[in-house]
């Protein structure tokens, strides 16, 4: 059955107004769901319609490929851990570049020389697409530690990349107007290269502003290879795509009150923490306070409101169940409990809130920080679990500071801060936190899981 061109234009006007509702229901938690749900019917709408429209004359490799995917999309599905998300979408963007490239490459070599508008657009797809892939596989090996965290620089990085860009640029005009083969090898394998160096020198503590940029890169080469198949939906998903991706990249630099442009081009530092057995001692040793598990807890019983502030530590000790445990048996003596979230908290953007809804938490726990700012003064006891540079006063305090000038949680405001570490070292942006050495703050050293597991696990034998 084939469908004709007025019916698929149709099918692919449902599935545009169905991706816009995706969009506006990804906007917060509470419709998430629901606008994945969209989401994945627009999906559907659009595949069907592609696949029995006119330009499909066989479906043999067609349907190889969707079962190979499909295969793997569902291991992926399964087997994934929430912590591990920021490294799949990071590996995803990946293959949305690697496509654009090889769609609009096949594309040249089927048609030959297509036409002086078609040729541009082949040259914008290859470089858009080659540098989201490679750019895409510096930050997967970045988030899975496959890749040191810290930003990698050396003398003449800038001027490298202006010179990288302008070859590029000069090949995809050249490519464009004589079809040259030698041309389009060189180009891609520049754009290739600029995806790395474009990278490489970001450091972790950028890495929520470089996944909604490298979403946004992906949008537009998606778009580029919508124009290169003549296939209408493909460049209006590819415009929201790139569109949403800059507009979140915007927003995050805003969080962090930094411009994209310093944070393509001149990252900052990163620090991955691991165990250090001595870190109670190194803590006494700098003036730092560190606590038990009885003693937070003392606190947090006699408490009438206690802020968690989650980070990525409790993303790898997987704590939020806890975290989720710990905020019940709370609310049951009569504690108030809420979630502030920092929106670069994590590895990419909305992590904390992802983590948190798969625990059941409920939405109207989880504040952003504009909202939950004010209520600090008023907090017994702020419970910071394996976040960092989103709570460090440097960012007011400190005018040399890398983070100076950021918004941050004022967590130091509360009555009691228990701050949940492995170790002394810094966090993902390698900046000391000043909220160590205040007065009101107390580290509590272990395992984020395992400390809010034996925090629970205290509340409930007081409780007889």
């Amino acid at each position: 059955m084939e469908l004709s061109v007025n019916t698929q234009a149709v099918a692919y006007l449902a599935s545009a107004i169905l991706f816009i509702l995706a969009l506006k229901g990804l906007t917060h938690p509470a419709t998430a769901r629901r606008g994945n749900f969209y989401g994945i019917i627009g999906m559907v709408i659009a595949v069907t319609a592609t696949l029995f429209g006119h330009e499909v004359q066989a479906y043999g490799l067609i349907a190889a490929g969707v079962a190979i995917g499909a295969v793997i999309g569902v291991i992926l599905a399964m087997r994934i851990q929430m912590t591990a998300m920021p490294q799949l979408v990071a590996a995803l963007h990946s293959f949305v570049g690697m496509a654009a490239v090889l769609v609009a490459i096949g594309t040249f070599f089927i048609t030959g020389h297509p036409g002086a508008v078609m040729m541009g657009e082949l040259s914008a797809g290859i470089i858009i697409g080659a540098i989201t892939c490679t750019g895409s596989v510096i930050a997967f090996g970045k988030l899975q530690g496959l890749l040191s965290g810290a930003p990698v620089k050396f003398a003449g990085q800038h001027l490298l990349n202006a010179l990288l860009g302008i070859a590029t640029l000069g090949l995809g005009v050249y490519f464009a107007m004589t079809g040259s083969v030698w041309a389009l090898a060189i180009m891609t394998l520049l754009a290739f290269v600029i995806g790395v160096t474009l990278i490489i020198p970001i450091g972790g503590a950028d890495m929520p502003v470089v996944i909604s940029m490298l979403n946004s890169y992906s949008g537009w080469a998606a778009a580029a290879t919508g124009f290169t198949l003549h296939n209408n939906l493909l460049i209006i998903v590819g415009a929201l795509v790139g569109f949403s991706g800059a507009i979140l990249s915007y927003i995050m630099c805003k969080a962090m009150n930094r411009s994209i442009i310093n944070v393509v081009f001149g990252g900052f530092g990163s620090g991955d923490e691991t165990g250090d057995p001595s870190a109670g001692a190194l803590a006494a040793s700098r003036g730092v306070k560190s606590s038990s598990v009885e003693d937070a807890v003392y606190w947090m019983e006699d408490a009438n409101k206690v802020i968690i502030i989650p980070g990525y530590g409790m993303a790898v000790a997987q704590a939020q169940h806890s975290c989720k445990e710990l905020m019940e048996l709370l609310e049951a003596r009569g504690v108030e409990v809420k979630f502030a979230i920092h929106p670069v908290a994590g590895r990419m953007p909305g992590h904390m809130n992802v983590l948190l809804a798969e625990a059941d938490i409920p939405y109207d726990r989880v504040l952003e920080m504009d909202e939950i700012n004010p209520e600090f003064p008023g907090c017994d006891v702020a419970l910071v679990v394996g976040a960092n540079d989103v709570v460090n006063p440097a960012a007011k305090e400190d005018k040399t500071s890398p983070i100076y000038g950021m918004p941050i949680l004022e967590a130091g405001k509360a009555r009691q801060v228990f701050f949940l570490k492995r170790s002394m070292r810094p966090g993902y942006s390698g900046v000391d936190n000043l909220l160590f050495y205040k007065e009101n703050t107390s580290l509590v050293f272990g395992d984020a899981k395992d400390t809010i597991e034996g925090m629970a696990n205290a509340l409930k034998g007081s409780a007889h």
